[in-house]
């Protein structure tokens, strides 16, 4: 017999001693309340101990001062400070306001405002600014003089629309992306192995739930999905890939059952969801209407019609908004703050974000909802006509999505390719969709389109097994590849092509 082997033996006998000794004479329900309760002691310990992000100091400090911070007095005394720095902060703003000869715009306009009329409101709020020009600022602007503000102003209205999401549609904003990032690692030394790129921000897992064949959300599989690490619950409205809208509502009672945060992610229909009722298309409540909700996405650089980089984060009040704040007071350049992950922010995109929304005002919001989603739901129903397609669910927005249970979805996207469509490819499953705009309102834009698919789906009947070719292939063969992380480098081969010079 192996030595080591006999002494564990009599180590683990030992201990087999020591315990039943120890819990002689107690009841079953005792013995099990104590170990309980001394593994939940165990774990706790191990968590604060074992903590990735902060040292042990770091987080002896950190609970130390919550203590204190939680003491009555204290706890009073911060809280009356908070208040004194908000009234003095208001009272700054509000002696910039002072000066303005217009009302402050707490809602849409309810008429439409001329350019000239959104320009003479810009400039009175800007000459209630401070005059950075004469060089009474520390930093703060960092002017490149008149000429590069008129080439800027040029060269933001030849790209307004462009979105580098879309590589494939924008390559020219493509090209330039990249150059920058090539020009900038040169700058900093870089080899040919360095690169620009973005990060993961935060270390939280997504727990995807199936849907339902009308592709809602399946409610009774969130449900069972809800643990106590569960920090929020996310219906969409509408989805993008389909434009289904989750049942909100039912999703919200969970959120209220469980104490768990909802989330609304409508930054896809945003600006057009508040407008639906007063266009002719009424659904039911998806918003702060909704009790349960506690926050709500809304891209204004969609249905908004602002820039490309303007979205809007609600919540449902100031409590859960601070936790997205960020603050550094230990800094030796002063005090940092700021709302959002970016520090420094494009504030032509926020100007230019401002004026749109008075540019429309209610009344332009509501008649571009009523022609987007009207077009929308005239396609809608001429697919529904079309032999050998099919419509992903019923969407009741701006997006119609497409697949067939005859052939491939994908051969279909590719022949309307040929046609001069470039519509967004769909996995998961084989699928297409079309995302109605603006410019698909224009008189025979819908009619041209039905008309296409018609043809294509017809001509793909004829051979509903051939193979699927370019980017149709791609996607066919992505989708029966077992391990994602394989996709996951197809698609960053992909990102490296598009930042390449």
């Amino acid at each position: 017999m192996d030595p080591i082997l006999d002494s564990i033996k009599l180590v683990l006998e030992d201990a087999r001693s020591f315990t039943n000794a120890s819990f002689a004479g107690m009841d079953a329900a005792s013995v099990c309340l104590i170990t309980f309760g001394a593994t939940v002691l165990l774990c706790s310990i191990i968590n604060f101990l074992c903590d990735p992000e902060y040292t042990l100091l770091e987080r002896m400090r950190t609970s130390f001062f919550k203590f204190v911070k939680s003491l009555p007095p204290v706890k009073k005394q911060i809280q009356a400070k908070k208040r004194e720095s908000v009234v003095e902060v208001k009272k700054a703003f509000e002696a910039g306001h002072s000066s303005s000869k217009h009302p402050v715009f707490k809602e849409l306009p309810k008429k439409s405002m001329t350019p000239a009329e959104v320009m003479a409101v810009a400039a009175d709020y800007k000459a209630a600014s401070v005059n950075w020009t004469n060089g009474s600022v520390s930093g703060t602007v960092y002017h490149g003089g008149e000429e590069l503000t008129d080439l800027n102003a040029k060269v933001y209205k030849e790209f307004a629309w462009t979105n580098p999401l879309h590589p494939e549609v924008f390559n020219d904003v493509r090209r330039m992306e990249a150059e920058v990032v090539s020009m900038t690692c040169q700058l900093f030394n870089g080899d040919e192995e360095a690169c620009g790129c973005a990060a993961h921000y935060l270390r939280i897992r997504i727990v995807h739930v199936p849907s339902k064949p009308d592709g809602r959300v399946d409610v009774a599989a969130m449900r069972s999905a809800i643990n106590k690490n569960t920090c929020m619950l996310v219906g969409s409205t509408p989805s993008y890939s389909h434009g289904i809208i989750d049942p909100i509502g039912e999703i919200a009672k969970l959120g209220l059952k469980y104490g768990v945060p909802v989330h609304v992610d409508a930054c896809l229909g945003g600006f057009l969801l508040p407008f639906m009722e007063q266009a002719g298309f009424p659904l039911e409540p998806v918003d702060f209407r909704v009790p349960g909700v506690t926050s709500i996405s809304c891209d204004t650089h969609k249905y908004a019609f602002a820039p490309k980089g303007s979205s809007v984060l609600l919540y449902r009040n100031a409590e859960y908004r601070k936790q997205q704040f960020f603050s550094y007071t230990g800094w030796c350049g002063g005090f940092y703050a700021s709302p959002t992950m970016p520090g420094s922010r494009p504030g032509a995109v926020i100007a230019a974000c401002w004026a749109t929304l008075l540019h429309f005002g209610v009344e332009g919001y509501v008649d571009a909802t009523k022609k987007i989603v009207g077009t929308a739901r005239k396609i809608k129903a001429g697919v529904q006509q079309i032999e050998g397609v099919k419509l992903m669910g019923d969407p009741q927005m701006s997006v119609i999505g497409i697949g067939s249970d005859h052939f491939s979805a994908y051969r279909l996207a590719d022949a309307l390719k040929e046609k001069g469509w470039s519509l967004n490819m769909l996995q998961k499953p084989a699928s297409f969709h079309i995302c109605c705009t603006y410019v698909h309102t224009q008189p025979g834009v819908a009619e041209r389109l039905i008309e296409d698919i018609h043809e294509s789906a017809a001509a793909l009947l004829k051979d509903p097994t051939a193979k699927d070719v370019g980017m149709g292939a791609i996607y066919g063969t992505a989708q029966k590849i077992p391990d994602p992380t394989i996709v996951d480098d197809i698609a960053m081969g992909f990102l490296d092509v598009c930042l390449s010079v």
